[in-house]
């Protein structure tokens, strides 16, 4: 399958390749290569994806030309994403010699390459990194267009920079060992994507999470329709490899990505105050149907829009009810990193497909929703 490509102007700066299997790692890796130079290879990994990590370990060992110089595993969760974290990876790729050659290999969800794509940006003032997401998040969202960083304070992402990978490998089969939680809370960014750019994959994707909802065997319904999930998240990649071309450090049309998350950071925020369960997918979820409520609040959505994104969602096994009052949200919106002069950039739909960034308070929406 032909690889996607983020470009700055003509030049390619980031490949998404798609392959089957996790032996393709090693091919994708082969083709940095330059100059008759050994790679070294330094892979930072979720502990929570040991089983693959043996193969990509394996088959990048067997490549001429790729020296892999050792792991180093993560327990990647939202209170472990810190500045701690990325120093101390930053500390292991020194303790073990690595130089201003080296390319680092980040292997899990998007927690772990947020980190390790951070830890690479500022080790020896930048090397190379590339991704293999093993979560419905992060290949269709996270692992895309070169955003890293830490949470601060219990406020998400506060801390990093925009940096391409050289590339992010995207296979199907490694989703097939998801929870179920965990391949719904990906689900939701990937329903996200078709609502900002619809291409007419938008109801594709509703229907086979409605299939995947309603299967008996879960495990098989992904195996069966791996294909069908292959072409989603393809499309979901071409949407966001396109975006970020057009306006890669988000002045812009990237904004439109942050559909849901104002208030979904919000509700993260809270959840974690209060001690609650809630993944940033399920967060991302309520929020968009908070958004949706939004657009037909202050009249850019027709009436009954948002009745219809909730059904779809419902019928899609995606969370849609906020657990907090949005009065208790507007706090944390207020001082969301896309907060400008008093005002948030609320990223709004007019109608499916289509999306428009208005400008309001926290409390202006807060009021408009209660």
């Amino acid at each position: 399958m032909e690889d996607i490509c983020i470009y700055d102007g003509d030049a390619v700066i980031s490949r998404i390749v798609f392959g089957h299997g996790l032996s393709g790692v090693a091919g994708a890796l082969a083709d940095c290569t330059g100059s008759g130079r050994t790679l070294p290879v330094y892979m930072i990994y979720d502990a929570h994806v040991e089983e693959f990590v043996s193969e990509v370990e394996s088959v990048v060992s067997g490549i001429g030309g790729l020296e892999f110089c050792g792991k180093y595993s993560v327990v990647a969760t939202e209170e472990g994403k810190t500045m701690d974290t990325v120093l101390d990876m930053a500390g292991w790729l020194l303790e073990n010699g690595a130089d201003r050659n080296a390319m680092v290999l980040a292997v899990g969800g998007g927690i772990t390459t947020d980190m390790a794509g951070f830890a690479a940006s500022i080790y020896k003032r930048g090397v190379r990194f590339a991704y293999v997401p093993t979560t419905l998040l992060s290949q269709v969202d996270a692992a895309i267009g070169g955003k890293t960083g830490v949470n601060y304070d219990s406020y998400k992402n506060m801390i990093g920079v925009i940096r391409q990978p050289e590339f992010t490998y995207i296979c199907p089969e490694v989703l097939e060992t998801l929870p179920l939680r965990d391949f719904l809370s990906g689900a939701a960014e990937l329903v996200k994507t078709f609502l900002i750019e619809d291409r007419g994959f938008y109801r594709r994707s509703v229907t086979f999470l409605a299939g995947l909802h309603g299967a008996a065997d879960k495990t098989a319904f992904l195996k069966g329709n791996r294909h069908e999930l292959l072409e989603l998240v393809r499309a979901a990649a071409s949407v966001k490899a396109g975006i970020v071309t057009r306006d890669q450090f988000e002045t812009g049309e990237r904004r439109k990505l942050n559909l849901g998350h104002t208030f979904a950071h919000a509700i993260e925020k809270n959840a974690r105050m209060a001690g609650d369960d809630i993944t940033h997918g399920e967060a991302v979820s309520m929020g968009m149907v908070m958004a949706a409520e939004l657009s037909v609040k202050i009249g850019l959505a027709r009436n009954g829009f948002s009745e219809a994104l909730y059904t779809d969602f419902r019928s899609a096994g995606l969370p849609v009810d906020c657990p907090y009052p949005v009065s208790e949200l507007a706090e944390a919106m207020s001082k969301d990193k896309k907060a400008e002069n008093g005002t948030i950039h609320f990223v709004l739909l007019s109608s499916q497909g289509h999306v428009e960034i208005r400008d309001m308070t926290a409390d202006r929406a807060a009021s408009l929703l209660a």
